[in-house]
């Protein structure tokens, strides 16, 4: 089988392609044929060493895929050869509370899921919603199960509130398209009046420019007659919280993701900003999972795949979402 592994950080050159024997199951295990797998902010900090030891060279990246399964072990039974399935995230996350010491999953300390075919436990995977391709499901695992976590793993989210959206990253695509089917007012930030264009299609019910309005968390106190935004959904980090708090009350949950702005720096909070509700929201688990799974299939929700990538443009479908011109989610399809 194909596979690529990180042979030094240097971003995409750094991989390199290797032929290696297709995997044998044992008793527990299911082999997947790989068909699909899509891009994470977070792939782009492992190829270019930002997690330093804790990766080592020789891994395969990525943490998200979809295939269908070619082999079971002798004791299998929650799935059988031809099943359409996603691996997921974290292997040994079923449910219940975040486990503590929990591992970097898929593509950070187990192989992920840029090769042909990937081996894990029975209870490591969950079906592909029947309407879905598996270039769109393979856009699953990661980002959307962080936006639907991001949204209703600590608090509901009721129809009627407003949350606020950063960007056209995988998460935050999710997070909108998750937000309307809660009968939610979506509030999305954006770059470009291309990109403000593309999230008014999706459902964004007002979109701020924040090249052109810096202080984008005013226009969202505007916009919400000086209430503030219920929900945030923080994907950038220390260049972007100290605005959230800004445009936030006293109820506000803001669901703490991602450092696409950075991790230091960045503005100083409102003394009132404690009031806030802050929470970090990751991938969540399987259960999580196939909550979203059951919504996106009762609703024929399709995931917003920006551009898909042959497997020997692997490198180049890397370069292409780590330039951050993307809408959605950046798949590579394995065939």
């Amino acid at each position: 089988m194909r596979s690529y592994r990180i042979e030094n950080f240097t971003g995409p050159d750094g991989l390199r392609l290797h032929e290696e024997a297709s995997p044998q199951p044992g008793p527990l295990e299911v082999v997947i044929r790989l068909r699909a797998s899509s891009l994470n902010f977070r792939d782009g900090m492992i190829m270019n060493g930002h997690f330093g030891s804790r990766i080592s060279p020789g891994i395969v990246p990525l943490s998200d895929g979809a295939g269908e399964v070619t082999a079971v072990g002798a004791r299998v039974t929650r799935c059988k050869p031809g099943d359409r399935v996603m691996p997921i995230f974290h292997q040994h996350w079923i449910g219940g509370s975040r486990p503590r010491g929990l591992m970097l999953g898929l593509g950070g300390d187990t192989d992920g899921t840029l090769r042909d075919y990937i081996m894990v436990k029975e209870d490591g995977i969950t079906p592909i919603p029947d309407h879905l391709s598996f270039e769109e499901a393979a856009a699953l695992p990661c980002a959307a199960v962080t936006a639907w976590c991001g949204l209703v793993q600590q608090f509901p989210l009721l129809p009627g509130e407003t949350v606020v959206t950063q960007g056209t990253g995988g998460v935050s695509i999710f997070a909108l398209q998750f937000a309307k089917l809660f009968g939610a007012r979506v509030i999305s930030t954006t770059s470009s009046d291309e990109k403000a264009e593309k999230l008014r299609a999706l459902g964004a019910d007002a979109v701020v420019n924040y090249k052109a309005t810096p202080d984008w968390d005013q226009e969202v106190m505007k916009l919400t007659d000086g209430m503030g935004a219920d929900v945030i959904v923080e994907v950038g980090g220390a260049g972007t919280l100290g605005k959230s708090f800004k445009c936030a009350h006293a109820e506000t949950r803001i669901a703490i993701i991602g450092l696409l702005a950075g991790a230091s720096g960045g503005e100083g909070f409102d003394f009132m900003s404690w009031l806030a509700r802050t929470y970090r929201a990751g991938v969540g688990s399987r259960d999580h999972f196939e909550q979203m799974n059951r919504a996106i299939s009762y609703h024929k929700l399709r995931p917003v795949v920006d551009r898909v990538f042959g497997f020997d443009e692997a490198r180049e479908a890397i370069a292409h979402f780590t330039a951050q011109k993307h809408v959605g989610k950046v798949v590579i399809s394995h065939d």
